[in-house]
């Protein structure tokens, strides 16, 4: 029988909380000791792709510390919980089911009389042949013709993640040949939005995707309502141009309006959904449901790893108790993302979601307050352009800020070009290199201005080239990694009540129904 303990009630927290500035990088990281360092530390994930730690600051104190908690917190068993179907989403009274999406880890769970493995298959088959139908001209537009593009209308998890997968992988496609539609996305409810979208494709041989799960989203509806008056515009019947993806009890679930509906249901949180029919449909239009496969395989293979109970073994688990050991014990707020592949441009904001709305919270699985520090600000943007922006204070600013880099050996598209006797990607890649070396070792000068003191953690997840496999492996780490710390700090990470307040206030404004400055504000903004 598991057990659910605060962080502060587990005696390895008391163990890690006397191993402060245990590590000094400018020492560990330099000469002969630095490259033995880089070379054990460091975990092969799968797909080829490793994790490399040894720019954090850890020894094998630490790290021994770190596989304590790990056994204490009982983080496997809390695993194997959740993915054999037990309710973890204590919040809504949930299970949580996202990894049975991409395979099976454990026996089988039924929830609602229904086997969930073979609803969340069977659904990625009718998704599967509605696309090959698509890509056939077996189902085509008003005139007979086909379809040539895909437009996903969601918000939150229905558009960032399914966003940032479909850029990843776009330019692949194209070169591999497994590119069929270009793919575009509405979410803000910010008119401008759903305008500059209309504005830039052929309504008349696009297809869109309705994203809600309750069928009652209000920014998603809105933007609804803004394509149907499009398609109107043109002459078109909306119901021949529309799909929804929701849950079987919504009200978008039966309707006339849609060519079809596919399923997800309330054991999938929007922001792990890109591995459900939210990610699905769209990805499986834009590149064909083979690539799709491919991509909930490279995820299903890392959550394997995720079994694992030695922590040297199991790399999401590691980075996890990391990012525990710099947040709670070194006092570091933030962390940021930095991935040296354009096609990971929106990454890190899908990043920010999964972490920030899964692991913000101030009260435990129980509803009761905690007494330390929970989940770090995300934030970050695709090298080098980040190093002409934000890595000054990175380099020289006050705070600390843990960073996270991914990288590629090859790019994507294979082709480049060679000035002063190296590549584009040879740049790019001696960028990432230079960086961690920069951030941990610093450099004296004697200009304090010029002065950089060094000692800033980082590590890096390196794949040989970004592909449908390296990606869900990619998303799946950090999908694992959030749960973990989320199972340390002993919260629920898998409900989001901070999202709603918000929600329910602006429906007040809508309605006139106001407090006397809520009323002042809506005035302000001439509502």
């Amino acid at each position: 029988m598991i057990e659910w303990k605060n962080f502060d009630q587990l005696n390895s927290y008391k163990t890690l909380m006397g191993l402060k500035n245990q590590v000094e990088l400018k020492k560990v990281m330099a000469g002969e000791n630095g490259a033995k360092r880089v070379a054990e530390y460091s975990v092969p994930m799968s797909n080829g792709m490793t994790y490399n730690f040894a720019a954090k600051q850890v020894d094998d104190t630490v790290l021994d510390a770190l596989q304590e908690l790990s056994v204490e917190a009982e983080l496997t068993d809390k695993f194997s919980a959740l993915f054999n179907g037990e309710v973890i989403n204590t919040g809504e009274k949930r299970l949580v089911l996202h990894q049975l999406t991409r395979g099976q880890l454990g026996g089988k769970v039924e929830a609602d009389g229904v086997d969930k493995r073979a609803f969340y298959v069977e659904q990625q088959n009718r998704i599967a042949d509605f696309a090959n139908k698509v890509h056939a001209g077996e189902i085509v537009n008003e005139a007979g013709e086909k379809f040539t593009t895909v437009v996903q209308i969601g918000i939150g998890g229905s558009d960032l993640g399914p966003r940032a997968m479909y850029l990843a992988l776009e330019n692949w496609a194209k070169v591999t040949g497994t590119f069929k539609m270009e793919a575009r996305f509405i979410s803000n409810v910010d008119p401008d939005d759903a305008a500059s979208v209309l504005a830039g494709v052929d309504v008349a041989h696009s297809i869109f995707i309705l994203v809600s799960k309750s069928g009652t989203t209000l920014e998603t509806l809105t933007n609804e309502s803004f394509v149907k008056d499009a398609l109107k515009n043109a002459g078109l019947d909306a119901s021949k141009h529309m799909i929804a993806v929701t849950s079987e009890t919504s009200p978008l679930a039966k309707s006339s309006d849609y060519l079809d509906a596919f399923y997800m249901d309330d054991y999938i949180g929007g922001r792990y959904s890109s591995t459900s029919s939210v990610g699905g449909a769209v990805l499986s239009l834009a590149f064909g449901p083979e690539v799709f496969a491919r991509f909930l395989n490279g995820a299903a293979e890392e959550d394997k790893l995720s079994l694992n109970a030695d922590i040297r073994k199991n790399p999401a688990m590691l980075d996890a108790l990391i990012g525990v050991y710099e947040r709670n014990v070194l006092g570091y707020e933030s962390t940021a993302v930095l991935p040296y592949s354009q096609a990971l441009s929106r990454f890190p904001a899908h990043l920010q979601q999964l972490d920030m709305e899964s692991n913000g919270k101030s009260v435990n699985r129980f509803g009761e307050p905690v007494d330390y520090v929970t989940g770090p600000v995300i934030f970050g943007e695709p090298g080098t352009n980040g190093q002409h922006s934000f890595y000054q204070l990175l380099h020289q600013g006050t705070n600390i800020v843990p960073l996270q880099f991914v990288g590629f050996k090859k790019s994507q598209m294979a082709t480049d070009v060679v000035i002063e006797n190296s590549t584009s990607q040879q740049k790019l890649c001696a960028n990432v290199a230079a960086q961690i070396m920069a951030f941990a070792c610093g450099k004296d000068d004697d200009n304090r201005n010029k002065y950089f003191e060094g000692n800033r953690p980082s590590s890096i997840i390196v794949g040989e080239q970004l592909t449908p496999e390296t990606l869900g492996a990619l998303l799946a780490h950090f999908e694992n990694k959030v749960m973990f710390q989320g199972f340390v700090w002993n919260l629920n990470s898998f409900d989001q009540e901070g999202v709603q307040l918000g929600k329910t206030l602006a429906k007040k404004v809508l309605a006139g129904d106001t407090s006397d400055a809520l009323a002042a504000y809506a005035k302000l903004l001439d509502i």
